[in-house]
């Protein structure tokens, strides 16, 4: 059984264990990416609702949920916040929870899952580009202590996924389907993507550091340029439109 023959066994079961109801279930991580690994663990994200009373009650609300377990060897990892807090991670520019609403590998979805996606171009800013620049920045000094591939292929997809995203407006994190879209994107990273695919915490051997690290630079002001001449806008303009969802949902 692969992985994703794992997620729709056992999550039907979950989601009915959840004490609240769960708006949405998609596949994050790196089979999102384009790059798992044969022992690659299974990235689950979405969103739940809590009932209005936990937000009143003096007690501190669950807005934050995780569940992990394994299934023939493969680690499961469903983690859920409440809708409101969500909402404000995606109004806060953070592309991590835009790729989890937006991913395409669904394993569990609502009428609500629906219309959120259908809001979420209205929080896309050339702000995004701070988002994408950090977490690769964090990447390459993971990639600099451990040399594996892993940390290194994250480090070009969020690079890669921040310039398609001021250049198109669409927010894209398969890293094979980037690298025909982004002129720029270096062509050896197919070849890195074929390598992890045997195991998930493998050592990049083999590669010209010297290289890379040219190419991660050139990379960061590829997506400044990009940025620069984005037609994104400063400022998310779905708030109320965000706000009036949150409000019908937890009312509903």
């Amino acid at each position: 059984m692969n992985a994703m023959d794992a997620v729709d066994a056992d999550l039907a079961a979950v989601v009915a264990e959840q004490p609240d109801p769960l708006l949405f279930a998609t596949v994050s991580g790196a089979h999102l990416y384009g790059f798992p690994s044969e022992d690659s663990d299974v990235d689950l994200r979405g969103a739940h609702l809590l009932p209005a009373a936990d937000l009143f009650s003096l007690r501190d609300p669950e807005e934050t949920r995780s569940r992990m377990w394994f299934r023939d060897g493969i680690e499961m990892d469903l983690v859920t916040h409440d809708l409101r807090k969500f909402v404000r991670l995606m109004l806060n520019r953070n592309g991590y929870v835009l790729e989890q609403l937006l991913s395409p590998l669904v394993v569990h979805t609502t009428a609500a899952h629906e219309e959120l996606v259908s809001l979420a171009p209205g929080v896309l800013t050339s702000h995004h580009a701070h988002h994408y620049r950090g977490f690769a920045n964090t990447q390459w000094r993971l990639f600099c202590k451990t040399a594996e591939l892993k940390p290194l292929l994250y480090t070009f997809r969020a690079l890669l996924t921040g310039i398609h995203l001021m250049r198109s407006a669409e927010v894209q994190a398969h890293l094979p389907t980037l690298l025909d879209e982004v002129p720029e994107a270096p062509g050896y990273l197919a070849g890195l993507i074929e390598a992890k695919a045997a195991a998930e915490h493998g050592v990049a051997f083999g590669i010209d550091a010297g290289l890379v690290e040219r190419d991660f630079e050139a990379l960061h002001e590829v997506l400044e340029a990009a940025q620069g001449a984005s037609r994104l806008p400063e400022h998310a303009d779905a708030f109320e439109a965000l706000d009036a969802f949150v409000v019908r949902g937890r009312a509903g």
